[in-house]
């Protein structure tokens, strides 16, 4: 006799595990509650559909914050299992430039999410939408606001993260979990904008304008990329991916302090003698036509730098490699990208079983891990997903 499972919730980890479940041991239910499936998976594919990265696996894991909690899932589905997994669906996938991995150009993220929910329905998936779990009976029923009452073999929750309420990722069940005494962690912002006090006239002339080919660096982590200047502060993947260590600085002093390389492509030595050597007059244009940085880059420097400082050729230098940045803040909840929190790791086991509650295991962005954008977001949660099946599998 088939053994039962049901899956709260519609999102990739959820997805890729009712697709992996073997159909003739278990008898898969997933609820949703959305009129649809893959809510935020179709809102995170309008920047441009980023689903995995092509750098190698030791690369990929030291990019998650802790490494070694998806180490196993991550070697066990990796982005080229998962590449060839989404071509053995009708999903061919290209690398791009930036080494990020996307479908094939005019395959649009709708049709990628309805060639795995075909898969779903090959392997008999029960979707039940509009279906809100709303906790547990007294005997361990679990309950939906349609007022029906589940018993399952195993229960899986994938219910997502705290940010982009919108698509029904609102992180309400997490109070759920506090009466069951799972140890839980209140959601924070990451992979958003970061608060930065601008100089009035500074963001008046550069708002909007982008800061290409930089670095930053904040505690011990140093990322290249690009970042924008907004209003707010500054946003971009150069900043994303220094969340963790951003967060750390600003729990401990209240402000952090990230480190801007404006020029990565030269060393300092090579940008002082680019200053030295230039007969141009105007420290703006040595600047520009001779270290070829942009307006911006220009005008950061002017901004903060005393002008003691911006015309000595040596403190110049330090600073075009070194520019620091304090930060004060960080972007609203539901204006992330992504969250940290949720259910503490100490809380699950290595296949993700709840320590409290045996035969209930959770995926996704519910549990408290963090990654950057450019595809390691989704490649983790489609990992955990595929792990999670191969061990049920195993069970029967």
């Amino acid at each position: 006799m088939k053994k039962s499972v049901s899956i709260i919730g519609g999102g990739p980890a959820a997805l890729i595990l009712a697709a992996s479940l073997d159909c003739k041991k278990f008898k898969v239910t997933l609820y949703e509650k959305n009129k649809t499936v893959g809510r935020k998976f179709l809102v995170a594919g309008k920047g441009g559909f980023n689903l995995t990265h092509s750098e190698s696996i030791k690369e990929l894991i030291a990019r998650y914050t802790p490494a070694h909690f998806l180490r196993e899932a991550l070697n066990e589905f990796d982005n080229h299992d998962f590449r060839n997994w989404l071509d053995s669906i009708g999903v061919p996938t290209y690398v791009g430039s930036s080494k990020r991995v996307y479908p094939e150009i005019g395959i649009k993220p709708i049709t990628v999410l309805n060639a795995i929910v075909t898969v779903l329905e090959k392997q008999a998936v029960d979707i039940r939408y509009n279906h809100i779990w709303t906790g547990w009976t007294s005997k361990g029923a679990l309950v939906f606001n349609t007022a029906t009452e589940i018993e399952s073999d195993y229960t899986i929750f994938a219910l997502g993260g705290g940010s982009w309420k919108i698509t029904g990722s609102d992180g309400s069940w997490l109070d759920l979990f506090k009466k069951q005494n799972i140890p839980v962690a209140p959601f924070q912002s990451s992979n958003c904008g970061y608060l930065v006090n601008w100089p009035k006239d500074f963001i008046t002339e550069h708002e909007g304008s982008p800061l290409k080919n930089i670095a930053m660096s904040c505690l011990n982590k140093r990322q290249k990329g690009e970042a924008v200047i907004t209003h707010f502060g500054l946003e971009g993947n150069a900043i994303y991916a220094l969340s963790p260590q951003i967060r750390e600085e600003l729990q401990k002093y209240q402000k952090a302090i990230i480190c801007i390389d404006l020029k990565p492509s030269l060393n300092y030595t090579a940008v002082l003698q680019k200053i030295q050597e230039s007969t141009f007059k105007k420290t703006s244009e040595t600047l520009q036509k001779e270290v070829k940085l942009s307006p911006v880059q220009i005008g950061l420097l002017k901004k903060y730098l005393s002008k003691e400082t911006y015309l000595n050729p040596t403190l110049l230098a330090q600073n075009i490699k070194e520019l620091p940045i304090e930060i004060i803040g960080s972007g609203l909840l539901n204006e992330a990208i992504s969250t940290i929190g949720g259910i503490q790791l100490n809380a699950v086991d290595e296949h993700f079983e709840l320590k409290k509650l045996k035969r209930y295991y959770c995926i996704g962005e519910m549990l408290d891990w963090d990654a950057p954008t450019g595809g390691y977001l989704l490649q983790a949660s489609f990992s955990m997903g595929k792990y999670l099946a191969k061990h049920l599998n195993s069970l029967h």
